[in-house]
């Protein structure tokens, strides 16, 4: 009787844990590598997935091709930065409900030999000009990022074709490239969170900051349902209510690596 009891009660449970596993909704979240890599994925989520028993799958990847798993439909909602292409996507109408979440800045790191001559230069584009005189290695991320796009735009304006400067094209994530350029003892391009997140454990050091063209702010925009019938449009607009709101606003500026914060909330500002 005791055993029949037993196995009735187990029974029970593994139905009320397979009915709770069937009715959690998945949400597909396109984002960044430096969300991830800065380890602010998993701090402002837990919440999230719990408030709303959802599951969020995050797919990690450069802006450019987080926005083209959002064209494709392949997801519900990105989290990225770089707002020309992010406006673009809004107006060829694959996004809506574009929101300000963060910010912080992106800064050039190198090796303290400093081989350019160039830190505490004030203008990041002649710093790139002087990293290209002095025919220095730069490690690119190369992947279409926020990260390569800012890139891009500072060789333009220093004047320099950059594929006739001396870079390594990786075509990777930030902590990749930061990996990298202290190997080779190069100068990369990376956003603040990636950085403080894993200096500690890399031989490169900040050399040039603070110039307004290295302002970083990110934006969450979910799928337009009427381009993609198959996205969860109405978890992507909590997801995108959720990160603007004053917890998910408070629970950005609270997360700290060592002590130091590495985004800054900037919804309705």
């Amino acid at each position: 009787m005791r055993r029949t009891f037993v196995l009735i009660s187990l029974m029970v449970l593994l139905v009320g844990l397979n009915t709770n596993a069937f009715s959690q909704e998945i949400l597909k979240l396109a984002t960044t590598t430096s969300t991830e890599n800065s380890g602010l994925l998993n701090f402002i989520i837990p919440p999230f997935e719990k408030a709303n028993n959802v599951k969020v799958n995050v797919i990690a990847v450069g802006t450019g091709k987080a926005i083209k798993l959002g064209e494709n439909g392949d997801v519900d909602v990105v989290l990225v930065h770089a707002r020309p292409a992010e406006d673009k996507f809004v107006e060829a109408g694959f996004g809506v409900n574009r929101k300000d979440v963060m910010y912080n800045d992106y800064l050039i790191v190198g090796p303290s030999s400093d081989p350019a001559k160039i830190k505490g230069e004030k203008s990041v584009a002649e710093a790139f000009k002087k990293m290209n005189e002095a025919k220095a290695v730069f490690v690119s991320r190369a992947d279409q990022s926020g990260t390569h796009m800012k890139e891009l735009e500072i060789w333009k304006l220093a004047g320099v074709d950059p594929a006739k400067a001396n870079r390594l094209e990786a075509g990777q994530g930030m902590g990749q490239v930061l990996q990298m350029a202290a190997e080779k003892k190069a100068y990369t391009l990376t956003d603040r969170g990636t950085y403080a997140s894993m200096k500690d454990k890399l031989d490169l050091q900040p050399i040039v900051e603070g110039d307004k063209l290295l302002f970083n702010p990110y934006g969450v925009i979910a799928v337009n349902p009427e381009k993609h019938k198959s996205v969860n449009s109405a978890m992507a607009n909590k997801f995108i209510d959720f990160l603007v709101s004053p917890e998910g606003q408070k629970l950005i500026g609270d997360f700290k690596v060592q002590g130091l914060t590495l985004f800054f909330p900037s919804a309705g500002k």
